[in-house]
């Protein structure tokens, strides 16, 4: 028996039994070639040994993790034509080698990551991407901690890149346009030649497209094995119907307390929102969120009675897994949040732990008029809107519910985001706008009443970046992930940051994984996910991102933006001076003298090649 450190490699053929099933011997024939022409040889060209076969799976050890990783490529190369999809996981850790076999955390582990991949994938532990050599840091995409059966602690988990593979859902979207390429380019190309021949006012494209199916740009594919959640709006029943904003906070709230689970998949508020009335058939609905399981609820509020009902739905099956109907006291609505919160959860991550339910339960505050006010605040304004009436009428709501109750710290984080929403929407230099050092203050005030409160850490981000200070603002950003891992506001502020510190893959994979968590988010994610794209050099995927946007919102100044300096860069020096047209119609206050001021590369080399490229586009110097 010897004991030793090793990297396994656990791999698993998809739909093996069903393959047998339908014509055994061909498939058991199929299988033994590729083990004799692919697997086997491939393993032992890197240095590795087979282990164990188990029929449809085996299990290898490789003396590094840089010749496991390099094996698990190849061979998922070899799989991508054949007739068998391949799941890989591989994990560094310590075994047991006694009498050809091999036992241990090291294997436990790497069956676990492997068990959590999607066909083609391969997933890594946290140790092989330490051992790796760091030249191939851009191979690995972290993919978060994630729990595993039998393993008491969280496992880092991280997704090995490769072409092709289907981890991301908007890194399809290329791959869907190529498919469609005849029917949607001759598709535009008609309806152009049809408003031309005919001079007619031509509608918006975004109303062009509004048909085309879900799939040309949203792949729903998911490698998340985490049982994935949609709180629909809250139904508005109260006589007066006048207080809607009661019903959405309560959305909101449900919404953000089941986030706070690491163990779910939570779609953004935002993105229920946007499918909201458009079918009555909650399995479509689920369909176009990418979701298992949907909650639908009523509140109903009538001076201080208040009356939720709530509903849990499995979409595969469509059986209601849950339902309860509260009658309380308005001054109960966060036991009703609670409880609400509590059970759901229980009813889909039986093994959670009393702590989760714990936190669920804490009162944000105790002046239900100040949750009242702050609910009203969260309707008026939202980080990225640029309506400055709103900022105001939001910040005097902040502050009403603030003397109502000083230690209300959503309401201070709140207060906090609109001075700093305000000063980002001046042109020019900001870092030393009095307003900026005001909210920042706020929002350290409000983590310090909170400290769990991610809203907070993303305000703080948000402030510390128009200070330049890039490397507090990607500590604060990540700081807001960890404490609310299912929030894709925060995780496309954490993209944000890391593209303003230099860190584009990371930015990326997290801009993508925002956008899974929020279908229906609005233009400012994929402008973000462009701007990571055109970051780390993937022109042609920042182009289609990009692309997408304007087809939606085709006055959308942060996309314009990134499409002049694509366009710029790429030497299409005509499209890229339209594009800039465009710009400056649609944002009169652009500048590249602004442009220079807001840094929005932070201080890395690429600041001045995106100027470069925006000056080709015959940017104006200034506004």
């Amino acid at each position: 028996m010897q004991r030793k450190l090793a990297a396994i490699m656990a791999a698993d053929i998809v739909g093996y039994s069903r393959l047998m099933a339908e014509d055994e011997s061909s498939t058991y024939a199929e299988l033994r070639t590729v083990f004799d022409n692919l697997i086997d040889p491939t393993v032992a060209r890197h240095g590795g040994t087979t282990f164990k076969t188990t029929g449809d799976g085996f299990l290898a050890m490789f003396p590094s993790v840089n010749a496991a990783v390099d094996a698990a490529l190849a061979i998922q190369q070899g799989f991508d034509d054949g007739p068998f999809k391949l799941r890989i996981g591989i994990n560094l850790g310590d075994v047991i080698e006694d009498n050809g076999d091999v036992y241990g955390d090291g294997v436990n582990v790497a069956a676990r990551l492997e068990a959590m991949t999607e066909p083609g994938q391969i997933f890594v532990s946290g140790a092989v991407v330490m051992a790796a050599e760091r030249n191939r840091g851009d191979l690995f995409a972290r993919v978060g901690r994630r729990r595993a059966k039998n393993i008491p602690e969280l496992l880092e988990v991280y997704r090995v890149r490769r072409a092709g593979s289907p981890w991301s859902i908007w890194r399809q979207v290329p791959h869907v346009l190529r498919c469609s390429a005849a029917r949607w380019s001759y598709g535009v190309a008609a309806i152009a030649l049809i408003l031309i021949g005919t001079q007619i006012s031509p509608l918006p494209l975004a109303a062009m497209v509004s048909g085309i199916p879900a799939a040309l740009s949203l792949d729903q594919t998911r490698a998340d094995p985490r049982p994935s959640i949609a709180v629909m709006p809250f139904a508005t029943m109260s006589g007066s119907g006048n207080q809607p904003y009661f019903a959405d906070g309560l959305t909101e709230d449900v919404t953000t307390a089941l986030a706070r689970n690491p163990e779910l998949q939570v779609i953004a508020r935002d993105s229920t929102y946007a499918v909201r009335g458009q079918e009555t058939d909650v399995r479509k609905l689920a369909a176009k969120l990418g979701v298992d399981y949907v909650v639908e609820g009523s509140a109903r509020r009538e001076g201080d009675q208040l009356r939720v009902s709530a509903q849990l739905i499995d979409v595969g099956t469509g059986a209601h897994l849950w339902s309860r109907s509260f009658d309380k006291k308005v001054a109960d609505v966060f036991t009703v949040q609670s409880e609400l919160t509590t059970e759901i959860v229980a009813q889909l991550a039986p093994y959670i732990g009393r702590s989760e339910a714990a936190a669920a339960a804490l009162r944000p505050t105790d002046s239900l008029q100040a949750y009242d006010l702050v609910l009203q605040a969260r309707n008026r304004y939202r980080h990225g809107a640029t309506d400055h009436n709103a900022i105001l009428a939001a910040r005097g709501l902040y502050q009403r519910a603030l003397e109502m109750d000083p230690a209300y710290a959503a309401a201070r984080a709140g207060l906090a985001l609109t001075y700093i929403g305000e000063v980002a929407q001046r042109p020019g230099s900001q870092a030393a706008a009095p307003e900026l050092d005001l909210g920042l203050s706020e929002a350290r005030q409000a983590v310090r009443l909170d400290p769990n409160l991610g809203f907070g850490y993303q305000v703080i981000s948000f402030g510390l970046a128009l200070q330049a200070d890039y490397s507090g603002g990607l500590q604060a950003a990540q700081r807001a992930v960890e404490l609310n891992p299912n929030d894709p506001d925060s995780m496309i502020a954490l993209a944000k940051a890391q593209v303003r510190f230099g860190d584009y893959p990371d930015a990326v994979a997290n801009a993508e994984r925002a956008r899974r968590l929020h279908p229906m988010a609005p233009e400012y994610y994929a402008y973000v996910h462009g701007q990571a794209l055109y970051a780390d050099g993937r022109r042609e995927e920042a182009a289609t991102v990009i692309s997408e946007c304007l087809v939606r919102a085709p006055r959308d100044a942060n996309c314009l933006l990134i499409q002049a300096a694509l366009q710029g860069g790429s030497g299409e020096l005509e499209k890229a001076q339209a594009t800039m047209a465009s710009l400056v119609e649609a944002h009169p206050a652009f500048s590249l003298e602004a442009e220079r001021a807001y840094r929005r590369f932070g201080d890395e080399p690429l600041m001045e090649e995106f100027l470069q490229d925006l000056a080709r586009a015959k940017a104006p110097e200034t506004a």
